[in-house]
């Protein structure tokens, strides 16, 4: 199916918790799991609710993002930051992702803080369009203990700017090819359209645009349903978790 946005828009109980929270935390790609929902607009806040399919919450996120600019000149770049706050009482996931790109949302850095429970870590990948490499870092104390290279392409995107650069392309009338996603290894992501859908937020009846997005990587393959809604900056509302156990939503709260 074609995707092709509307004129207007183109002018302007709990052991399974327990179950669910370590699953997803053992995948890899979890974090783009989080991310696939929020990638965020210019100088935007959204907080989302993590549900079991009950309704009970398992947590929230909160995605900050704004542009940079120098004086009263255009943006030249941009800055992203995920705070996740999810879990059940014994078993908690904490995580911090921030992130900058230029203005054409291709990626410098990527800065990862996870706990999971209790383990943790700290990683940094760089990224170096002239030698088209992504370098990961991992930290410890503060140190590099350990680094690694993939190479990745000269416009390469972590699984923030990524989001961000899909929601630019869909508000104006395209749909971005499959590309990888930077989160320390590469994870090749792939939208397709399925088209319009009727989202019910709280009391709101929202027209979102359905996508099923495939997420393959080294260490888990993925494949959920993202609501974008059809307005100006095609706000993420919603995402769509299947798993063995049952199918989990990521919300916005309105």
């Amino acid at each position: 199916m074609k995707y092709v946005l509307p004129l207007n828009t183109r002018k302007t109980e709990r052991g399974a918790i327990h179950f669910w929270c370590r699953l997803v935390a053992r995948a890899a790609s979890f974090a783009l799991l989080c991310v696939a929902i929020l990638g965020s607009a210019s100088a935007e806040t959204l907080h989302y609710s993590v549900n079991w399919p009950s309704g009970l919450s398992l947590g929230e996120a909160t995605l900050r993002s704004d542009q940079v600019v120098s004086g009263k000149g255009p943006a030249i770049g941009w800055t992203f930051e995920l705070n996740l706050d999810a879990g059940v009482p014994g078993f908690a996931i904490r995580d911090q992702y921030s992130s900058t790109a230029n203005a054409d949302f291709c990626s410098s850095q990527l800065d990862k803080r996870i706990a999971r429970g209790a383990r943790t870590s700290e990683e940094r990948v760089i990224f170096d369009p002239s030698e088209k490499t992504a370098t990961r870092e991992s930290i410890t104390s503060g140190q590099v203990a350990e680094t690694s290279q993939v190479s990745v392409p000269t416009c390469a995107r972590d699984a923030l700017t990524l989001l961000q650069f899909v929601r630019r392309e869909l508000a104006q009338g395209r749909l971005p090819s499959s590309q990888p996603a930077i989160l320390g290894a590469a994870y090749q992501v792939h939208l397709e359209y399925l088209g319009t859908s009727t989202v019910l937020l709280g009391n709101q009846q929202i027209d979102a645009d359905r996508f099923r997005t495939s997420i393959n990587g080294p260490a888990s393959d993925l494949t959920l349903e993202i609501f974008f809604r059809r307005d100006a900056v095609r706000t993420p509302v919603m995402i769509k978790i299947p798993l063995s156990l049952a199918t989990f939503t990521v919300e916005l709260i309105p």
